[in-house]
């Protein structure tokens, strides 16, 4: 029987999205051959879309594909998820910078809503403070960077929420380099979770 994925959407992207949750959840481990024909199956398709997903997976750290011996799921997923975390971090920093040194700029609403101690802002936090930098290529970059990293990431909701606040009232005063600093640290408290779950 086919997976139910097939049903509603037989692309890659489809694919991709089932197989990269089931490496995240620990379904597929470190390693495991992921066989074309075997998944072809599963999902109902041809291995034309599996193939593409297979590929959009190794582009993002999930998974190795070696020629003539197909594809595995990474081993160094862990590994690299640490030094995606650290370029992360400092990426972040600098939107933090440039977002207090512009104090919100064209989302300097939102930024007082989130200082203020509201939670209703329609744009996760992250991606608020990269959209408040204004700067485009920096906002692209770590959209891109968080998509790659999401799986690894974890925290305390009472602490990011005073955090996010932190930094938020720094980016509202303007404080540049208290605002990169507040990003650092509240990063870093990510990296320490990340750790504490993949080196038991």
């Amino acid at each position: 029987m086919a997976d139910p994925v097939s049903a509603e959407n037989s692309s890659g992207d489809a694919i991709a999205r089932a197989l990269r949750a089931e490496i995240l959840a620990g379904r597929l481990v470190a390693g495991e051959r992921l066989v074309e024909e075997a998944l072809a199956k599963r999902f109902g398709v041809s291995r034309i879309p599996v193939r593409e997903a297979l590929a959009r997976l190794q582009t993002e750290g999930f998974v190795t594909i070696v020629r003539h011996r197909g594809a595995t799921v990474s081993s160094s997923l862990i590994h690299d998820g640490r030094e995606l975390l650290q370029v992360r971090r400092g990426l972040e920093v600098l939107a933090a910078q440039l977002a207090a040194e512009g104090r919100g700029g064209v989302v300097a609403d939102d930024i007082s809503r989130v200082a203020d101690g509201e939670t209703d802002t329609q744009t996760p936090f992250h991606e608020l403070i990269a959209t408040a930098s204004g700067n485009e290529q920096l906002r692209e970059m770590l959209a891109t960077l968080n998509q790659r990293v999401q799986w690894s990431l974890g925290h305390n909701p009472e602490t990011s929420a005073d955090d996010h606040r932190a930094v938020a009232i720094a980016i509202r005063n303007g404080a540049a380099v208290q605002a990169g600093y507040l990003m650092d640290e509240h990063l870093r408290r990510d990296e320490q979770f990340f750790s504490a779950e993949f080196d038991r």
